[in-house]
């Protein structure tokens, strides 16, 4: 996988989403993701795959976390986010989404269902 799909022509957009999260980005970088808290496992925020841009990612799991706010309610939007979830599975990527709500309502479900897709993906490895 050549440095996972990594598209360079996206990092400056990537750096500017860095710079500027969502509030449950926001929440979920710096309560569990950051410093390797979660399971010890790195995980990298606003990262360049193939055509996207992805929340969050962990090249150990091959596992991309996404946080869907209220604009990936609509069917256009469910659409676009179908074919980008079917285009990241097909280059080998393991994806979980959450909605904004989830994150900022919800942390302790959405930790628990992350522990549980991790615990999938080495499950399979093993």
């Amino acid at each position: 996988m050549n440095n996972y799909h990594y598209n360079k022509n996206l990092k400056q957009l990537a750096r500017d989403l860095r710079n500027n999260p969502t509030k449950a980005e926001n929440r979920m970088w710096y309560d569990v993701l950051s410093d390797q808290r979660f399971l010890g496992y790195k995980f990298t925020r606003q990262r360049p795959i193939d055509q996207y841009i992805v929340d969050f990612f962990c090249k150990e799991l091959l596992l991309i976390i996404e946080i869907d706010g209220k604009s990936h309610e609509y069917d256009d939007a469910i659409i676009k986010d179908r074919l980008r979830e079917n285009r990241l599975t097909e280059l080998g990527f393991v994806l979980i989404r959450f909605s904004d709500w989830e994150v900022m309502n919800q942390m302790d479900v959405v930790q628990s269902l992350l522990k549980e897709k991790v615990g999938e993906i080495n499950d399979a490895v093993s």
